[in-house]
């Protein structure tokens, strides 16, 4: 079908509390569902499509316009979108970037993915500000609103749900300098790319072991440090994970974690995690270092959290971070292990580059230790 006629061709979304929304369909012609979340940023589409810890959810872009700048090969975080589905008003076909390899439509073509736009988001992302996430289903191939929503009441809740070894790569590899002077063991839950590369680029060599790997396998590594990647779902429903964090804190050894990692550190040491009204997620969210005193524009993907009481009742952690907004936690450190998280990205692709010292502080602790 042409791509002026499939953008013709009616689409319907549909939220969990029966809210329909009417649009255009963009992208492949099908139904997808999943949980609803928004990102706030402006820039950097591609990348956030193709980060794992997007997995299973229905994304809303906030800015109007999507897709104007096209798509370019090097600009993805994973092989694969990861997104069960995109709403956007304005879903671009055309695009202005030169150095652009397709467009976006195209891009969803060939990735499979069902996207619907002409959908008031302002309206959508107020909703879910004032209801919470919920589930939602879009279709561009059936107009039966009663049956869809039968459909949707099948789809579970991101609540209790264990996504990250769906997402994590099936088998070791590695990034850097094989004669590097540091090593470092990743255990990724859906690793965004750039994140390795940020430990890479600071003289890493950087091995990534599947989600349910041994802490046996980990520690025949051999590494000086350990990393605890990012990805979706809801950390509470990963023992075996909180299960190896544990035995990594017992070695000593340096610990970074990012997001889904920092939850699994916390929960490692006895804090609880829950799931967020509607969760953090783009590219222009206020963080204040508590060590420094300084605010950073943090990037973030996250709808689950670490409970504030908790950690700040606990002797053994120190907060280091909290959000600006809503006063959250983003970013804690062991007081006798030298391990450390943040709930944020710092290595922001997309997004400012405020909090890459982080990398640096990673690279020291393992140098002095």
């Amino acid at each position: 079908m042409p791509t002026q006629e499939m953008n013709s061709v009616p689409a319907l979304l549909i939220l969990e509390d029966g809210m329909v929304f009417h649009g255009r369909s963009f992208g492949k012609i099908g139904t997808a569902s999943g949980e609803l979340c928004f990102n706030t940023g402006m820039t950097g589409y591609q990348e956030v499509f193709t980060d794992p810890s997007y997995y299973g959810q229905v994304l809303i872009m906030n800015n109007v316009h999507t897709g104007n700048y096209g798509v370019k090969a090097g600009d993805v975080e994973s092989e694969t979108v990861k997104i069960k589905a995109l709403i956007g008003r304005n879903l671009e076909e055309k695009y202005s970037r030169l150095m652009a390899d397709d467009s976006l439509q195209n891009y969803l073509l060939k990735q499979e993915v069902v996207a619907i736009e002409d959908i008031d988001t302002r309206a959508l992302v107020t909703h879910i500000r004032e209801k919470g996430a919920m589930n939602c289903i879009i279709s561009s191939e059936s107009t039966d609103v009663e049956a869809l929503m039968e459909a949707l009441k099948k789809v579970p809740s991101m609540d209790g749900l264990e996504l990250a070894s769906v997402v994590s790569t099936p088998e070791v590899y590695h990034v850097g300098d094989p004669n590097a002077s540091i090593r470092i063991a990743v255990l990724d839950f859906g690793v965004k790319r750039n994140i390795i590369q940020c430990m890479a680029d600071r003289g890493a060599y950087v091995r990534v072991h599947p989600a349910k790997t041994s802490f046996e396998e980990l520690l025949a590594f051999e590494p000086h440090g350990f990393f605890i990647s990012n990805g979706p779902g809801d950390p509470s429903s990963m023992a075996y994970a909180v299960d190896t964090v544990k035995k990594i804190l017992d070695t000593k050894k340096p610990v970074f974690g990012i997001c889904l990692g920092h939850q699994l550190l916390a929960l490692a040491n006895g804090i609880k995690t829950f799931k967020m009204h509607h969760g953090h997620r783009g590219l222009n969210h206020p963080v204040k270092n508590l060590m420094t005193g300084l605010c950073e524009i943090t990037t973030q993907n996250h709808g689950f959290a670490v409970d504030a009481d908790a950690v700040r009742n606990a002797e053994q952690i120190e907060v280091t971070h909290i959000n600006l907004n809503d006063d959250s936690i983003e970013g804690i450190r062991l007081k006798d292990r030298p391990a450390f998280s943040v709930q944020y990205h710092p290595e922001a692709t997309p997004g400012p580059h405020d909090s890459r010292y982080l990398f640096d502080d990673f690279i020291n602790l393992i140098n002095n230790n």
